[in-house]
């Protein structure tokens, strides 16, 4: 039997109610039960007396609320479009959609590139409420167009600190507050010469991104520089770094384990091909853990999930792997089996070796799995007294196995 629809999600901008479609109004004036936050509460009449739930924080509470109240009429408001970065999302995630109306109005994105003239689709977008700010550190290029959601009126001097750090002082910075309402503000600045003043909590940032002479661009494709990375030696080297993400061929919204991390390049870099991409980097190492967790934050994924401990232990009831990085410790007992029970069908499992023993353990495995093997080996010039010539850095038995 289907479940009739009974919650309705509606977006509301700075203009409140009157901003509303008719079917919004409907839908709104059918509900029993009506949850928000305070500033989305305030805008119903002071007469109404309906139940109301304010969203907590965490959200976990309200949410329950909302699903025990299944079959009454609910109605959530929400800030402008709520299934971009909104409570919408999360909705979904609990509610099937089937049983859920949903009512977007225009999102601060779609306002702020009204104001400004940009092409939405031509913009970076992303989150700071609730989310690390570090996020930024991704989307930060020359001529790079950002649009940037506000956790509250200390967002904007955090993006200036961060685009300024970055090389990026003669960034154009522009705060647009309360848009759509009768207290809407726009202010413009750069990012070094940016003074927080007063500022609203609810402003979305627009940044234009302008360097002035040499800074470290930090591209999206496979194989920084390795003095893009803190670490200790453990580091997979900028040209096999390449070739392994190649082998494992990240696609938005796939996990990889990085089993062995060292300093975490490999997780990192997969996760900084797509925004929706996720990793576990699982290291032993203290000293390496703190490694991992500086890199990730430096260079923009702060959301990469590290896993203390030593595998194939850490391992159990780890979400299945789209895809395996397996940098070291090919040779300890019962690694492979693990990774490959958590591996799942159709996914992809690289491993690297540089010893003899971790190459005839691979060699092993490749006879009774298949795959691809190769030999890679990579010469850097170096100094030879006053001339330059090559060093040969250690060959790499490199495995691409398909389950």
């Amino acid at each position: 039997m289907t479940q009739e629809k009974w919650l309705s999600v509606i977006g509301i901008g700075e203009d409140g109610l009157s901003g509303l479609s008719a079917i919004a109004v409907s839908l709104l004036s059918q509900a029993r039960v009506i949850c928000g936050g305070d500033r989305h509460l305030a805008m119903l009449p002071p007469q109404d007396k309906r139940e109301k739930i304010l969203w907590s924080s965490p959200l976990n509470s309200s949410l329950e609320a909302i699903i025990q109240r299944r079959g009454e009429k609910v109605c959530v408001l929400a800030s402008g479009d709520p299934l971009c970065f909104g409570i919408g999302v999360t909705l979904s995630r609990k509610i099937p959609i089937s049983e859920m109306t949903i009512i977007p109005t225009p999102s601060a994105f779609s306002l702020a590139c009204a104001r400004l003239g940009w092409s939405l689709p031509e913009v970076e977008s992303l989150s700071l409420c609730g989310r690390p700010a570090a996020l930024l550190q991704a989307a930060i290029y020359p001529g790079a167009k950002i649009l940037v959601l506000s956790a509250d009126r200390t967002t904007p001097a955090t993006v200036a600190d961060i685009l300024t750090k970055r090389g990026y002082g003669d960034s154009k910075i522009t705060i647009l507050e309360r848009m759509g309402g009768s207290q809407e503000r726009i202010l413009s600045t750069t990012a070094a010469s940016f003074e927080p003043g007063e500022l609203a909590d609810l402003n979305t940032i627009a940044v234009e991104c302008l360097t002035h002479g040499e800074v470290f661009h930090l591209a999206r494709s496979p194989g920084l520089p390795d003095t893009a990375y803190h670490h200790d030696g453990q580091l997979t080297k900028r040209e096999i770094r390449a070739i392994t993400l190649s082998s494992l061929a990240p696609l938005p919204g796939q996990l990889l384990w990085d089993v062995g991390a060292g300093c975490g390049s490999i997780g990192i870099e997969w996760m900084r091909t797509h925004p929706r991409c996720q990793a576990i980097a699982i290291e032993q190492n203290s000293t390496r853990l703190q490694h991992i967790a500086d890199n990730a934050a430096a260079l923009g994924t702060p959301n990469l999930q590290i896993l203390p401990g030593k595998a194939p232990t850490v391992l159990e009831n780890l979400p299945t792997a789209d895809a395996i990085f397996i940098g070291g410790g090919i040779t300890v007992p019962s690694l492979f089996e693990s990774c490959w029970q958590g591996l799942r069908p159709g996914g992809r499992l690289v491993a690297n070796a540089v010893t003899l023993e971790s190459e005839y353990k691979i060699l092993q495995l490749h006879q009774q799995y298949g795959g691809e093997l190769t030999r890679i080996s990579v010469q850097r010039t170096a100094p030879i007294g006053s001339f330059l010539g090559w060093k040969t850095m250690a060959p790499i038995t490199h495995w691409l196995v398909n389950k």
